[in-house]
């Protein structure tokens, strides 16, 4: 009567390795107690969702705080699903988010010391657990066609039965060695199964960083681990490659809930020590068609996808910080206590996790994202908003390289103060809010458009206006308190009211209020009603400038 380890070796005859050899191949991490090895372990079938960047930044965070390793590991043995060229984009779309992994692939090479790091060049690895998995009796050979389970999952329909491949219905499973042996060698494909020794009458309690624990139904599945490809599913593959790289705790999404008793089955099986799981609350949008709460869509939320906030110019660390605010209740007050704190200084834990899917707060991003490029200051503001426009904004990049001193000027704008000026939520704002400093642009904004001038106001006060506004300037011996009250004169003998009260009181005696006369000088320099603080944009470009604009204006009305 042949043996498990003759059926075994007739399906590997290659692998001559023992788990044994693999633990020698793979030793213990030498690493400081309490240290965590995390990892990212996404597939190659797509771009980098929202949701992803959340579950990598909360990995990374633990690693880093915790004076552990961080490592990238890429699933890829779903080829058929695989699109060319998005491993490597996934890596540099991370590395935006300063989320850098310590070890693991890296596109052309690999780091680190428990590679290989992409499941593809792993497949001897796996082999040799598998054929100890069939020596020991818990993994087995499945001959069934796709027809074959067509049919199982028909009968299980009529018996009104949970379906699956388990029990009675894992026919293969009650095959004969020799059986086995003979169908392989008469050439009938096959895929490898696990011999669940679970029934789902049963619950088996685990143990989750974020949830507590939890009592689940207990797997009898018969899961495929090896495809008729050679390449392993997820189920298994993740099992091997974890326990190999040390990794101690997993972060994953909450949908992974349900198979987490296959996986600590498997761990069982083999006898290893199941990493510490922390399964991640789902990230949930209102729906505007039905008002309802459902999970942030790819197809549906431009959100949804980890580029629109890079093709938007969204500062990575008001992104970060913003997800950080779903991952602990109490970041937030931090970040109110700490604007300009660094986050390596924040302690993440796991007690702090809402266990109900946070809502995706667009407008809550946008008001960090504010508050970071507010508090950067002008050298960190130019150099990121550059290396964005790079990429992005061509016209933009040649602005800042054209004068990176006059950018900074510009930026700097209200920047150096207790509560600086928040004009920018991302990089894309930039450009528009900046055009009109330069005179090049200025002019080709004079020609395309109609300055917006309060109607109520004659072309010929506010040529009067301007005419003494240019003619009074002097920039050199005024400080900003000097030049608004010069400001108030000149209104005044202009017709404008100084006194708001008086104004209100009677409002025909005047050309209108201070305020007024300003917003004339603000539109002809600035080509907009609306501008940084008019005095710093008068001393950034100069009297001569100023005085040719004025000059422009005029022979415009």
């Amino acid at each position: 009567m042949p043996t498990n380890k003759e059926l075994a070796d007739l399906i590997f005859p290659e692998v001559k390795e023992t788990v044994k050899d693999l633990e020698k191949r793979y030793p213990e991490r030498n690493l400081p107690e309490g240290a965590e090895v995390t990892r990212f372990a996404p597939s190659p079938t797509g771009f980098l969702h929202t949701g992803s960047l959340f579950t990598a930044m909360i990995a990374h965070k633990f690693a880093k705080q915790t004076n552990g390793i961080y490592f990238f590991r890429l699933e890829d043995t779903d080829q058929k699903r695989e699109i060319a060229g998005t491993g490597l984009d996934l890596i540099r779309q991370l590395a935006n988010f300063g989320i850098n992994a310590d070890e693991g692939y890296c596109g052309d090479h690999e780091e680190g010391s428990y590679g290989p790091y992409v499941q593809s060049k792993r497949a001897d690895i796996y082999k040799i657990v598998i054929k100890d998995l069939i020596k020991r009796g818990r993994a087995y050979p499945c001959f069934c066609t796709k027809q074959d389970l067509d049919d199982l999952r028909t009968v299980q329909e009529a018996n009104k039965v949970i379906p699956g491949y388990y029990g009675e219905y894992a026919r293969c499973r009650h095959l004969s060695i020799a059986e086995m042996m003979e169908n392989i060698k008469a050439g009938k494909p096959f895929v490898i199964r696990f011999k669940s020794k679970g029934n789902h009458l049963n619950h088996v309690r685990v143990h989750d960083m974020i949830r507590g624990d939890m009592d689940l139904t207990q797997n009898d599945q018969d899961i495929v681990i090896y495809k008729s490809d050679g390449l392993p599913t997820y189920h298994f593959a993740h099992l091997v490659d974890d326990h190999f790289m040390h990794t101690t705790l997993i972060t994953r999404g909450e949908e992974w809930i349900s198979s987490l008793p296959i996986h600590i089955e498997l761990f069982e099986s083999m006898g290893w020590q199941p990493p510490k799981y922390a399964h991640l609350p789902v990230i949930m949008v209102n729906d505007k068609e039905t008002g309802n709460k459902r999970k942030l869509s790819k197809r549906k939320d431009a959100e949804a996808a980890v580029s629109f906030f890079l093709e938007q110019g969204y500062p990575k660390d008001g992104v970060i910080k913003y997800l950080m605010t779903i991952a602990n209740s109490d970041f937030e007050e931090w970040l109110l206590e700490n604007p300009k704190g660094n986050m390596d200084d924040f302690h993440l834990t796991f007690d702090k996790f809402s266990l109900d899917g946070a809502l995706f707060d667009m407008p809550k991003l946008i008001n960090i994202s504010k508050e970071v490029l507010a508090n950067f200051d002008k050298v960190t503001f130019t150099d990121q908003c550059y290396d964005w426009a790079r990429q992005y904004n061509p016209e933009l990049e040649a602005l800042i390289k054209r004068d990176r001193d006059l950018f900074e000027a510009i930026i700097n704008i209200e920047r150096d103060q207790e509560k600086p000026r928040k004009d920018y939520e991302k990089f894309l704002d930039v450009l528009p809010k900046i055009t009109f400093f330069y005179p090049d642009l200025y002019d080709e904004k004079l020609k395309e458009e109609k300055l917006p001038f309060n109607e109520a106001i004659s072309n010929d006060i506010i040529k009067d206006v301007l005419n003494d506004f240019a003619s009074t300037l002097d920039l050199d011996n005024q400080d900003e308190n000097t030049w608004f009250n010069a400001m108030k004169v000149l209104g005044t003998r202009h017709g404008f009211c100084d006194d708001r009260k008086v104004y209100k009181k009677d409002p025909n005696s005047y050309n209108g209020w201070y305020a007024d006369c300003i917003s004339i000088i603000r539109i002809a320099i600035c080509a907009s009603s609306q501008s940084p603080k008019l005095f710093d944009v008068l001393k950034i470009l100069g009297k001569e400038e100023i005085q040719r604009r004025v000059a422009s204006v005029i022979a415009l009305l």
